[in-house]
């Protein structure tokens, strides 16, 4: 079906809205938008209805400031390309599943991975069939870096890698691996434990290191990358990667030295009502003599309250708003109700970094 003007008559695609329309996908490392311009409705289409210009595919097209943007001017040259255009243009002709053309593919995947886009960027180097070459690129340069003393990259380096990651048993197609620390971190703390020490942020401090980084990169063949690093090495590389993938770090800390401060003072308050119950049980006494409800202290880990939430719904909201916040928290039974509390060991060489150590 050609699209139509208010004459009925075919109104063809203008080619610098094609041009303008593919380098900004590739300049966003915009896999999703690159292969939106190849589908059959696509407005790049000859015989499509749907046009570039309205408000609806408004976003497929730069902006003003975009236009004067370098990458944005690289892309568009790499769309003019000649052979790249006719490639286009076929694709676009094609009544079949588009064959995405490859310098489009690389040039999106490098800028996705600029950008910090690194599904995007593993789906344009999986096409390609060089993601993985991709990803033990980033892991060999994240280890130089630290070999150099450049933490920063080398954090961004493994960040990269794993961005990269594949899920092959994915359905009903293989995907990008995403991050999932919000279930994983129920595994982390699947088991009540039976004795205080026996939670995961009271773990021997170089245990609970491997712990983490195990749990921050997603995977313990990764992780084990970083055994042969030194124990001052390891802890400044997660200090560096938990800042890195949580820029509110800072104000999950805040609040979680004054749940220290909370939970201590319940802690005191805990041990006189269970000196002092006698014939009541535990949950009466708390009731009588506690005041505060302790599951508040949860919530000001949180920094809001879950109606009704169990401790295992606030663990999942923390570990989503601060991946590695779960590290330093434990489980709680008291009386019918259990809650999460701050724990960790003053021995830590990562707690006192990250600002969560109460004098």
């Amino acid at each position: 079906m050609a699209r139509k003007n208010s004459g009925d008559q075919p109104v063809p695609v203008a080619p610098e809205l094609i041009d303008q329309a593919f380098a900004k996908a590739v300049a966003d490392g915009d896999i999703v938008n690159l292969r939106f311009l190849f589908a059959p409705f696509s407005p790049a289409r000859q015989d499509s209805p749907e046009q570039f210009r309205t408000d609806k595919y408004a976003y497929l097209l730069p902006d003003g400031a975009q236009e004067n943007d370098a990458r944005y001017s690289d892309a568009l040259a790499i769309v003019r390309n000649a052979d790249t255009q006719a490639h286009i243009y076929k694709e676009l002709e094609a009544k079949r599943p588009a064959q995405l053309p490859s310098e489009l593919l690389l040039a999106l995947a490098d800028n996705a991975v600029a950008a910090g886009k690194f599904t995007s960027a593993a789906q344009a180097y999986e096409a390609l069939r060089i993601r993985q070459r991709m990803q033990e690129t980033f892991f060999e340069q994240a280890e130089a870096a630290l070999d150099a003393g450049d933490m920063a990259r080398a954090v961004r380096g493994y960040r990269i890698g794993i961005g990269l990651a594949y899920d092959y048993a994915a359905f009903p197609e293989p995907l990008p691996d995403v991050p999932d620390y919000q279930t994983r971190i129920l595994v982390l703390h699947a088991d009540y434990p039976e004795n205080p020490e026996d939670c995961v942020a009271m773990q021997a401090p170089e245990t609970h290191m491997r712990t983490a980084l195990g749990f921050l990169l997603r995977d313990a063949e990764t992780a084990a990358r970083l055994d042969r690093r030194s124990i001052d090495v390891r802890a400044a590389f997660i200090v560096a990667l938990v800042r890195q993938i949580d820029p509110a770090w800072d104000a999950f800390a805040q609040r979680y030295r004054e749940a220290v401060v909370m939970a201590r003072e319940f802690g005191s308050r805990l041990g006189a009502a269970q000196a002092g119950a006698g014939d009541r049980t535990l949950e009466q006494e708390i009731e009588n003599v506690l005041g505060k409800d302790p599951r508040e202290i949860t919530a000001h880990l949180l920094g809001r309250v879950i109606e009704q939430g169990e401790w295992w719904q606030y663990l999942k909201d923390l570990a989503y708003r601060h991946p590695a916040a779960g590290l330093f928290v434990a489980r709680l039974a008291v009386g019918d109700h259990e809650f999460l509390i701050p724990r960790y060991r003053a021995d830590s060489p990562v707690v006192r970094a990250l600002g969560l150590a109460v004098e």
